[in-house]
């Protein structure tokens, strides 16, 4: 004899059946606080929401005062988030997240390949590869639209909100899938013009030369050690954190820099034989739910491929003049070789 009858309706009762809201009745007061929380400020939250200061920090006020926590303090900048104002910032992201991916499914359920796809991934992979080829993926789907964001965390895909990312480590977890592609090569680069003004570098007289660093490539890890070695023997010029800029001092003349070895597409870069040779392994890295989306999937496969060893820019072997392939048709129209 079973225990519990399965017809018994208040045995299988599904959550929709109770007609409280447990969150309690402040959906737009959490609404106003995440925009608060992200913007950290109580007038530009108002000017994202489209409303007034004021009515702002009403909200703010009402939702404290029913959650019985104080949410933010006030800095000389804006707000600042309590420990428990940012336990919930972090727990309504991740349903904003979630909410997201739900709603841009829901759009293209019954459509062909339809919806948003956001991507982490870095400036410079961006700007010479992805950049070049949406024109290309656009026109054989058109009805996907790709969000191109710079990764907020290298080595975190959900702290990105995006779908997606290529990354330089994988990442374990059930939810996460990870396909291995291809290696970013990093090599010494001047500009031609930085050679005209002071000489070509050489590993004999680098203490004659300038060099532009960034703490990246500073971590202690090892795999920059090569790359340290050469820079404690000349002189540091500046320092850039930012990829893009990093890459337009180089492009300046201001020093010797190191970059990925793609960056030989742009007609002013000269290699340098340094002794220097650094090899980083890339990763496609998607949330396993979000590839079950067609247009997700698709945008999948186009970065794996765009980023696997058949590149040959990305080849396990180092090449400073590659074959042509037909990733490079877009990069020499960007750069206009």
């Amino acid at each position: 004899m079973k225990p519990f009858d399965p017809e018994q309706r208040e045995l299988i009762r599904s959550p929709l059946d109770n007609e409280n809201i447990l969150s309690g009745h402040f959906w737009g007061e959490l609404r106003v606080f995440l925009a608060v929380a992200k913007a950290k400020s109580f007038n530009r939250a108002a000017e994202i929401l489209n409303t007034s200061p004021p009515t702002v920090g009403r909200q703010v006020r009402r939702l404290q005062d029913l959650m019985g926590s104080q949410l933010f303090v006030p800095t000389k900048n804006g707000v600042k988030l309590t420990a428990k104002g940012q336990a919930l910032a972090q727990a309504l992201t991740t349903l904003d997240h979630s909410l997201f991916a739900l709603s841009n499914d829901l759009r293209a359920e019954n459509k062909d390949a339809e919806g948003i796809v956001r991507i982490s991934i870095t400036d410079g992979l961006n700007t010479f590869f992805v950049a070049p080829a949406v024109s290309g993926f656009a026109d054989e789907y058109p009805k996907i639209q790709l969000h191109l964001k710079s990764p907020a965390n290298v080595v975190s895909l959900r702290d990105n909100q995006t779908d997606m990312m290529i990354g330089f480590s994988p990442i374990e977890g059930s939810d996460v899938f990870v396909q291995k592609l291809g290696h970013l090569h990093f090599i010494p680069i001047v500009a031609k013009s930085y050679t005209q003004h002071y000489g070509v570098p050489t590993r004999s007289n680098l203490q004659n030369h300038l060099f532009l660093q960034s703490e990246f490539y500073m971590a202690k890890s090892g795999l920059w050690d090569s790359w340290n070695r050469a820079v404690s023997q000349g002189q540091i010029a500046h320092f850039c954190d930012n990829s893009m800029a990093y890459g337009m001092l180089v492009k300046a003349g201001l020093g010797i820099g190191l970059l990925g070895s793609y960056t030989l597409l742009e007609p002013n870069a000269f290699p340098l034989e340094l002794d220097v040779k650094i090899s980083v392994p890339l990763y496609a890295i998607a949330l396993t739910e979000r590839l079950n989306s067609r247009p997700v999937r698709l945008v999948f496969d186009w970065l794996s491929e765009m980023f696997g060893p058949t590149n040959p820019w990305f080849h396990p072997t180092l090449r400073l003049d590659p074959p042509q392939s037909r990733f490079d048709a877009g990069i020499k129209l960007l750069f206009n070789l």
